[in-house]
C-alpha cells in the first residue's frame, strides 16, 4: 500500500493520506490479498462471476456440522469467538474483585458452563414465573403479566419497548408492534404450498409438547394444539415483512387514552402497569391493524390456552439455561429442523455468545486493547473518509435529482457520524449483579438490566455516542435516526480489510461494505430521513418518481434470482440491501480510482487494478448454505443470500471492460439494462 497525497478534485472529492506500511509486511491472503488458488478460470467471468473467482474454493468448501451456513463472515466470527473465549477465561482466572467487570464476565460464563449445577436445579429456577402464570384468574391478570414479561424478555402476543422517536430523534419514545410467533414468520403458518413450511408446523407442535412435558405439564400434546392454533390466528393478523419495511407506515402515534378503544380486547392499563414503563402522552404503534387483530384474538381466546401459550414461551425463552433435555429440544427445532444444522455448537461457543450479548462492552474493551491497535483504527478512519468523499462526488453530479434536493442530500452526507472500531465511552455495568452458580438468575437480571437501561432513556437527552453492536461483532450497520454508519473492530480484518493487501482489494472488500452502509441512508427507506435523522418528506415528487423508476428495475432484477427451486428472492423485501450493494460497490470503485491520483495501477500477478478490485469484492461473499437455512433467509431476511450478492457487478460498466465480458455471456446486460441509481 503506497502513500497517497491529499487531492482536491474539481468535483469537490477529497482523498486522505494513508500511512506507508513497512516494506516487509505481507498480506494475510495470497500475494496481494486475494485467494488466486480458489479461482476456476475455466469458468468465464461473464457466465458466472462467482464460479470464476471462487469456483475451486466453493467446490471444496464444507459447512461445519455446527453451522447452518459458512462463509467469510462466519470464518471471522469463529476467530472473534475464539479470541473472546480467551479473554473471558483470562477474566475468570483473574478472580476479579466482587462487583468488577472481570468478576461479572468470569462468573456469568462459569455459571453457564456449570452443566452439573443446572441439571441439579432442573426447572426450579423457572418455577416462580410458571407459578405466576398458573395464578392468572382473568384476562386482566393475563394482560398485566404480558406487561411484566417485557422486562423479563419473554416473547408475548405484542411487543412494547423504548426506542428513538423517528420524527424527533432527540428523544426516546414508547413503541409497540406485532409479535407472538414461535416460528420464523407468518408464512410458516399460512403458506400451504411450501412443503417445508407444512412439515415445520408438525415438528413445531411436537416441540411445544416436548417442552411442556419436560416442564411437568400434563396433556402436553393437546395443549400444543391449542397453542399452535392461537399462534396461527395471530399470524393471520401480522403484516408482511415487505409492509413492515415502509418507514412512514410504521410510524403511528396513538394517545394512551385511545389505546383501549382503538385496540379493544386487551387490557392496556393493566399491561402498561405490569411493564413498569412510564407511558405518557402517546405510544408509537408500528403495525396498527396487526395489534387490533391480535387484541381481538386475545379477547376471543380461552384463558387456559393463553396461559399455556405464555408458559410455553417462558420455557422456550429460558431453554439455554435449563437442563440438557430442554437445550436439545430447542436445538432440534430451531437449528436442525429450521436451519438444517446437523450438530449443536459446543457449549463454550454458546457461552461466549451469550456472555458477549450480556457484557459485550466489558469484553469489547479488552478485545480492542489486544486486537485493534490505534494504527488500524486510523487507517480505517481514512478509508471511510475516502468513500464518503466519493459518495459526495456522486451526489454533486447526480443528473436525475432536483438541484435543491441534491444540495440537501450532500448536507445530509456531510452531517454523517462515522463510528469506527469501538465506542468512545464504554457502558457502565455497575448496576448489574452476577452471581456464580446462578445461571438462570444471571440471565434474568441481565435482561432486566438491559430493559431498565432502555426505559431510563425516556425524558432524558439522547446520547448518540451509544453503540448497538459490540467491537467483537463481524458486521456493520447504518442508523438513519442518528445519521450514522458504524463499523465494529472485528470486521476490519482480512478478507474485508488487510492493511498489507493491495489497495484495490481493500476497496473492493471493506470499501464496498462502507459504501453499502453509506448508501443505506439513501436507499428506498433511508432516503426518507433528513440530515438530522428525522423522518421527513424532503424530496420533490419528481425526485421520488425518477428514483422509483430505478428501484422497480432493482426489484425485478433480483426477483428473477431463484436460490432454491420454486423459491425466488423477494425483490421488494431485499430492495434496500440490493440498492446498498449496487451503489456501495459503485462509490467504492470511485473512491479507489480517485485515490490513484490519475496514475494507472500496475498489474500484479497478471491481474489489472480493476480486476483486483472486483476480485476483492467477490471474495468477501464466498458462502454456502444448508437448504433449510437458505429457505428461511429467503422468507425472513432483507438481504439477498451472500453467494448471489457478487452478481451486482453486471450493472457496473467497469466490470465488463475488466473481464472482457461480451454479449451472449450469461451475466451480460446491455448498457440500457444496467441499473444506475446513485
Amino acid at each position: 500500500m503506497k502513500l497517497k497525497t491529499i487531492l482536491a478534485l474539481a468535483t469537490g472529492l477529497t482523498l486522505f493520506a494513508v500511512p506507508v506500511l513497512a516494506a516487509d509486511t505481507k498480506p494475510q491472503i495470497g500475494t496481494f490479498g486475494f485467494d488466486v488458488a480458489g479461482m476456476d478460470t475455466s469458468v468465464k467471468a461473464g457466465d458466472d462471476f462467482v464460479g470464476h473467482t471462487a469456483g475451486k474454493y466453493m467446490a471444496a468448501l464444507e459447512i461445519p456440522a455446527d453451522k447452518t451456513n459458512f462463509g467469510m463472515f462466519t470464518k471471522l466470527r469463529d476467530l472473534s469467538q475464539e479470541r473472546t473465549r480467551a479473554i473471558i477465561e483470562k477474566a475468570a482466572a483473574s478472580g476479579g474483585a466482587p462487583g468488577s467487570e472481570a468478576q461479572k464476565v468470569g462468573d456469568f460464563f462459569a455459571s453457564f458452563m456449570d452443566e452439573a449445577a443446572i441439571e441439579a436445579k432442573g426447572i426450579a429456577p423457572l418455577k416462580p414465573q410458571l407459578d405466576a402464570i398458573a395464578a392468572i384468574a382473568s384476562k386482566a391478570d393475563y394482560a398485566e403479566l404480558v406487561g411484566r414479561n417485557f422486562k423479563l424478555g419473554v416473547p408475548g402476543p405484542i411487543f412494547m419497548g423504548v426506542g428513538p422517536d423517528r420524527k424527533n430523534p432527540n428523544r426516546f419514545v414508547v413503541q409497540a408492534g406485532q409479535s407472538g410467533l414461535g416460528l420464523p414468520d407468518r408464512d410458516y403458518y399460512l403458506d400451504d404450498k411450501n412443503a417445508s413450511f407444512v412439515a415445520a408446523r408438525t415438528k413445531y407442535k411436537a416441540y411445544i409438547a416436548i417442552m411442556l412435558g419436560l416442564a411437568g405439564y400434563d396433556n402436553a400434546a393437546a395443549r400444543a394444539e391449542g397453542i399452535f392454533a392461537l399462534e396461527t390466528a395471530i399470524a393471520k393478523t401480522h403484516w408482511t415483512r415487505v409492509e413492515r419495511r415502509q418507514a412512514e407506515k410504521t410510524y403511528n402515534p396513538v394517545p394512551v387514552a385511545e389505546l383501549p378503544t382503538r385496540f379493544a380486547g386487551l387490557d392496556w392499563s393493566r399491561m402498561i402497569a405490569g411493564s413498569s414503563i412510564p407511558v405518557q402522552g402517546e405510544v408509537i404503534i408500528a403495525t396498527p391493524s396487526a395489534i387490533e387483530g391480535t387484541a381481538k384474538v386475545i379477547a376471543a381466546a380461552d384463558l387456559n390456552v393463553l396461559k399455556d401459550y405464555m408458559a410455553f414461551h417462558t420455557i422456550r425463552d429460558a431453554a439455554a439455561f435449563l437442563p440438557k433435555a430442554f437445550v436439545d429440544a430447542n436445538f432440534h427445532m430451531y437449528s436442525k429442523t429450521l436451519g438444517g444444522q446437523p450438530e449443536q455448537a459446543p457449549r463454550w461457543k454458546r457461552g461466549v455468545d451469550i456472555t458477549s450479548g450480556v457484557l459485550g462492552e466489558a469484553l469489547g474493551k479488552l478485545y480492542v486493547a489486544e486486537y485493534f491497535p490505534p494504527e488500524a483504527k486510523a487507517k480505517a478512519d481514512l478509508l471511510v473518509k475516502n468513500i464518503i468523499a466519493a459518495m459526495d462526488a456522486r451526489l454533486a453530479n447526480l443528473a436525475w435529482m432536483d438541484p435543491k434536493t441534491r444540495v440537501a442530500a450532500r448536507e445530509k452526507l456531510a452531517a454523517f457520524t462515522p463510528k469506527i472500531g469501538y465506542p468512545d465511552k464504554w457502558q457502565d455495568y455497575s448496576a448489574l449483579t452476577i452471581v456464580r452458580g446462578d445461571a438462570m438468575g444471571n440471565a434474568k437480571r441481565a435482561t432486566e438490566f438491559k430493559f431498565n437501561g432502555s426505559v431510563a432513556k425516556l425524558n432524558k437527552p439522547v446520547d448518540r455516542s451509544e453503540w448497538f453492536m459490540t467491537p467483537m461483532t463481524v458486521n456493520a450497520y447504518a442508523n438513519p435516526t442518528w445519521n450514522e454508519i458504524v463499523f465494529p473492530a472485528a470486521i476490519l480484518q482480512a478478507p474485508f480489510f488487510d492493511p498489507n493487501a493491495d489497495d484495490a482489494v481493500n476497496y473492493g472488500g471493506i470499501g464496498a461494505v462502507i459504501g453499502h452502509e453509506i448508501t443505506h441512508h439513501f436507499d428506498d427507506q433511508g432516503r426518507k430521513y433528513d440530515k438530522t435523522g428525522r423522518l421527513a418528506d424532503w424530496w420533490t415528487a419528481e425526485d421520488v418518481k425518477r428514483f422509483e423508476e430505478g428501484t422497480y428495475k432493482v426489484v425485478a432484477q433480483y426477483g428473477a434470482v431463484e436460490p432454491v427451486a420454486g423459491k425466488k428472492v423477494n425483490g421488494e423485501l431485499t430492495l434496500g440491501e440490493n440498492i446498498a450493494d449496487l451503489a456501495g460497490i459503485t462509490i467504492a470503485y470511485d473512491g479507489w480510482k480517485s485515490s490513484l491520483g490519475g496514475k494507472k495501477p500496475k498489474a500484479i500477478d497478471g491481474f489489472t487494478g480493476d480486476q483486483r478490485f472486483f476480485l476483492g469484492f467477490s471474495q468477501v461473499w464466498r458462502q454456502k448454505y444448508r437448504e433449510p437455512a437458505l429457505l428461511q433467509q429467503l422468507v425472513t431476511d432483507p438481504h439477498t443470500p451472500g453467494h448471489f450478492r457478487p452478481y451486482v457487478v453486471r450493472n457496473i460498466d467497469a466490470w465488463y471492460k475488466a473481464f472482457n465480458v461480451k454479449q451472449g455471456e450469461k451475466m451480460y446486460l446491455s448498457p440500457e439494462e444496467r441499473i444506475k441509481l446513485w
